[in-house]
């Protein structure tokens, strides 16, 4: 989980009152966060720094010392900033004053997007830089994936001539010095030489052009997203004048963090100036882009949802109060003998994807430590659900058969769940913020982790034979959440003889144990060699499929001996 350091005296500035530790700890709850370890106390208060842990990863507005001051200071009861000031929205565009950024159309294919707005007002102190540079560390390396999704670059305002120009170059005849560097650097000997290349180069390998930010005199500002120049991108204590730059592959996760950086500055007195980006293509939220800018949709809740989850007996002003403290915007309409409220987010916030989002606001508004502990009522047995006894059931003839069992992760990527199964993304669930892409997706089929194991086990004596029985998810229109899980039996044999026939046996097996009677399909199922594959029909439904792998799909995972594998929905031969 994150954690953060923030200046003692800073800190307590921006909550507004000071706590000691003990109450600090308890205070810390409404953030989802704790104290990870008091500061030294024999330094200044002014040097002073307090270690906080933070508990969950969908709220990066906590990831500062302002996001964090911010909570306590709302969750106290404090005045909430009026961001609407300076935040604009569809078909209300702040005046940018000329300042723009124009996108060099190359870019598209190298690290497409960008948002940019200044902070004026204020000299920065050292408490304050390092905290900018803490915040854009924290944003970058967690939310923005190690900066793949979205880095961030500062620069002196008073020293660059507009428009901007952010453009791909050519990375062995463009030079410019690097920050730490006293001479100049190709934008490829960075990568090798340099410390932050030999960090973040790998974001950039394969790339023809490398993205490089420059204003209209050609003097270079930085090379997204490794490094800033040494001239107009090295920010010191004094400055004043800032422009604050995102850029990344991810427009939404963009839109985030500028709301997030600007906010966090608003809050701490500087004056937050639109800069006009214009693309020239599509980049979801049209093409010339305006930050902050509030993207947030509504969502919606019931009283009688809140109290039943809550086991509470809240009434409308009461909730409507949790809310507020939360820094959201409530509607509250009377439907009959409820009430419904509708819930706007503050613009660093993005993390309400549904009514139990909001319930979650609500309990942590109201303060965990004004529920009542309470022992259960009802008089329950433990006991094995339907699906784990028949899961079971089918483990022990899997196991009858030959077969090993494996466990695998749900969460996996993009290139493993269906670029290397050769399958469509149509019907597979992709998380909307992932900390990685490597747990990007919620897995479809359990096929794709068999031969992941397989792939990494050629050294073991053949036959490998191994299976799984687990959970599988994929999006579906009839279920009311547009998704639906299932539990999965999936099986894998690799072996030099392995066959759709030795297959087609090991199903009949299984189904015979599993007391079902079946008939086999012919199937066009992209994972298996056609003509080598069956669906599985039982009372005329499709409830599984099995074949031999594609030679296609096996070299995408460099397997080199003959496989076939099968799947079937244990809840549907329930």
């Amino acid at each position: 989980m994150p954690k953060i350091e923030v200046n003692e005296k800073l800190f307590f500035n921006m909550v507004g009152t000071k706590y000691d530790y003990d109450t600090l700890e308890k205070k810390l709850t409404c953030g989802k966060a704790e104290l990870d370890e008091k500061p030294d106390m024999s330094q200044p208060e002014d040097q002073r720094v307090i270690k906080i842990e933070l508990n969950d990863t969908n709220r990066p507005d906590l990831w500062s010392t302002n996001g964090v001051a911010r909570q306590l200071r709302l969750h106290g009861g404090g005045k909430a900033t009026d961001y609407s000031k300076f935040m604009n929205r569809e078909g209300d565009i702040k005046d940018h004053q000329n300042r723009t950024v124009i996108v060099d159309p190359e870019v598209k294919n190298v690290r497409p997007y960008m948002v940019a707005f200044m902070i004026s007002g204020k000299p920065i102190d050292e408490p304050m830089l390092i905290d900018i540079i803490q915040t854009q560390e924290k944003l970058c390396w967690n939310f923005g994936r190690k900066r793949r999704s979205v880095s961030m670059g500062l620069y002196r305002v008073d020293q660059i001539k507009w428009p901007v120009h952010y453009k791909a170059v050519d990375p062995d005849k463009t030079s410019f010095v690097p920050l730490q560097c006293e001479e100049p650097m190709t934008c490829r000997q960075i990568l090798t030489d340099h410390p932050k290349g030999k960090d973040f180069g790998w974001i950039l390998e394969g790339k023809e052009k490398f993205p490089l930010l420059a204003d209209d005199n050609g003097e270079v500002m930085s090379m997204a997203p490794i490094i800033n120049s040494a001239t107009l991108g090295a920010v010191q204590v004094g400055d004043k004048d800032l422009m604050v730059e995102l850029t990344g592959d991810n427009m939404a996760n963009l839109m985030l963090s500028a709301n997030i950086v600007a906010c966090d500055f608003a809050d701490c007195g500087y004056e937050i100036v639109p800069i006009q980006v214009q693309h020239p293509y599509e980049t979801g939220f049209g093409k010339n882009i305006c930050v902050p800018f509030y993207f947030q949709k509504s969502t919606k809740a019931t009283l009688k949802h809140i109290n039943k989850l809550l086991g509470s007996d809240f009434n409308k002003d009461q909730v409507v109060d949790a809310l507020s403290r939360m820094d959201n915007k409530v509607e509250v309409k009377e439907t009959g003998d409820d009430v419904e409220f509708t819930l706007w987010p503050a613009p660093y916030r993005n993390d309400f994807l549904h009514e139990v989002d909001i319930i979650e606001d609500v309990m942590i508004g109201v303060g965990l430590d004004n529920f009542d502990p309470r022992k259960p009522d009802d008089f329950t047995i433990g006991r094995l659900s339907p699906v784990t006894l028949f899961s079971r059931k089918a483990k022990n003839v899997m196991v009858g058969l030959g077969y090993q069992e494996m466990i695998f992760n749900y969460l996996g990527s993009k290139k493993d769940y269906i670029d290397r199964m050769e399958v469509t993304a149509d019907d597979v669930i992709e998380i909307e913020n992932p900390m990685s892409e490597n747990y990007q997706y919620v897995r479809p089929s359990i096929i794709a982790s068999l031969l992941k194991a397989e792939s990494g086990s050629a050294n073991a004596i053949f036959p490998h034979k191994i299976f799984e029985i687990g959970k599988i998810a994929y999006l579906c229109d009839e279920e009311n959440t547009g998704t639906r899980t299932r539990q999965s039996l999936g099986f894998m044999t690799a072996a030099a003889n392995a066959n759709f026939n030795n297959a087609a046996s090991e199903v009949s097996s299984l189904l015979y144990f599993l007391d079902h009677e079946y008939k086999v399909e012919e199937c066009d199922d992209p994972r298996f060699i056609p003509g080598r594959q069956a669906a599985i029909m039982v009372n005329g439904k499709k409830v599984g499929v099995f074949g031999e792998v594609h030679p296609k799909v096996l070299e995408n995972w460099s397997i080199t001996v003959p496989c076939v594998a099968g799947e079937v929905d244990l809840e549907e031969l329930m």
